[in-house]
């Protein structure tokens, strides 16, 4: 199986368009597989959507990713519009990841969907996503959704495989019901683990199959000490696990962690650095210590 890692830029100075450029432009010098945009709304990052185009107009090698963007709340053909044009500018370096919900309580009025049923509305979303994103001249007619003749152009040569976040159980049997793979974050390697085994079985039980390499997840690293914001943040979306355990304290404790999650069969990485080290800095160190590990 492929072992992969990628740069993910969260809401630190590196995501401000500003550094894009030079962000972008050094990756691609590297060789580095990818580059991921998280959705942060009410923050100076880039709209993955965005960076994905600017980055992929930048480079011939380099793929994007979106780590992750969430799907209620945004009409599924408009997103397969935007999916399939960038796929066709840019064959085979389009990774989308979709989630249920954003992990940050204000921005959760930004997608509004009928009270109560978010994840009833996110199954139908990524059904509806498929069709448009497969069919010609579909109709579709669900409880939410309902569209006629669809027909996003350009067609693609192959489909896109549709990755989902989440840690729930429910939303890991929704991966092995209806996604292609999984990117988690703030898990431990068991976690880890754990949560692939559901998403096996439950791909099973709906008499489909995750492919074994579609299995990956978030790691932040801290090279001067893990920030307490950092720790206080870990706390409260995990108030049950030793934050800690979460975050990569210096590049020896992230190979480790990396050892566990591959153990737990996870071979896809966001690597995404926090605690101020300069971006340059941090992916030249990126460069050196986890490109050797790639195969």
């Amino acid at each position: 199986m492929k072992i992969r890692f990628g740069v993910g830029l969260g809401a630190g100075p590196e995501s401000r368009p500003a550094e894009l450029a030079g962000i972008v432009d050094r990756l691609e010098a590297a060789g580095i597989d990818s580059l991921w945009f998280s959705e942060l709304v009410y923050t100076d990052a880039v709209d993955p959507f965005v960076g994905m185009a600017y980055a992929l107009a930048r480079t011939s090698k380099l793929k994007v990713g979106t780590s992750v963007v969430i799907l209620p709340g945004r009409h599924p053909v408009l997103v397969a519009k935007q999916l399939a044009s960038l796929a066709a500018l840019a064959p085979k370096r389009v990774l989308p990841v979709f989630g249920l919900r954003s992990a940050i309580p204000a921005e959760r009025d930004v997608f509004l969907v009928p009270d109560g049923q978010r994840a009833a509305l996110f199954d139908e979303a990524l059904q509806l996503l498929r069709v448009a994103l497969s069919a010609d001249g579909a109709d579709f007619s669900g409880e939410f959704f309902t569209a006629s003749s669809i027909s996003v152009g350009p067609q693609l040569d192959r489909p896109l495989d549709i990755w989902l976040g989440g840690s729930a159980p429910a939303g890991l049997r929704r991966i092995g019901r209806l996604a292609d793979g999984w990117l988690g974050s703030f898990l431990t390697p068991d976690e880890a683990r754990r949560g692939r085994e559901l998403i096996e079985a439950s791909a099973a039980e709906a008499g489909r199959e995750v492919e074994p390499d579609h299995y990956g997840v978030n790691v932040a690293i801290a090279e001067n000490g893990v920030p307490e914001g950092a720790l206080a943040a870990m706390r409260r979306r995990r108030p049950d696990v030793d934050p800690t355990l979460l975050v990569a304290d210096g590049w020896p404790a992230l190979h480790r962690m990396i050892d566990g999650y591959l153990a737990a069969g996870l071979t896809k990485f966001v690597i995404r650095p926090i605690g101020g080290v300069g971006i340059d800095e941090f992916i030249d160190r990126f460069s050196v210590e986890l490109l050797p590990r790639e195969n």
